[in-house]
């Protein structure tokens, strides 16, 4: 701090500094975990996973639909979409093979086998976020 009156100027202590995040209508709320998640964001991009089970028997009806944003822009890498389609189905496969119905761990797997897949394939580690929805 610099003090300054009429006769003179010197300094007279410290304040603290550091960087204040401004995110929505708050000051300084936004946790370090959201700004990793951010980062990874921006770095490498997201791949959604979308799928319908059967809420009774556990089996899948409907996809495995893949979004991605900020990964791969999605038409000049429909061979990169169609490995990742055929990966998790394999995976999904091999969990109905074995009765496995529990969604957190076909969540998991999703998540596992794609991870692998892209950091294999790619060299890359989007954050993967599937969603399975009962019919």
């Amino acid at each position: 701090m610099l003090e300054i009156s009429e006769n003179e100027a010197k300094i007279n202590g410290t304040v603290p500094v550091g960087k204040v995040m401004v995110d929505g209508l708050g000051v300084g709320d936004v946790g370090n975990i959201v700004l990793k998640d951010r980062q990874h964001l921006s770095q490498d991009g997201l791949i959604i996973v979308a799928l319908a089970m059967d809420s009774s028997t556990g089996e899948i009806v409907s996809g495995p639909e893949i979004i991605s944003r900020g990964f791969v822009y999605v038409r000049e890498s429909e061979n990169l979409m169609e490995d990742m389609k055929y990966a998790i189905r394999k995976e999904l496969s091999r969990l109905e093979e074995a009765h496995i119905t529990d969604w957190a761990v076909i969540k998991l797997t999703i998540k596992d086998t794609l991870k692998d897949f892209l950091l294999q394939k790619n060299k890359r580690n989007p954050m993967v976020l599937p969603i399975i929805l009962e019919v």
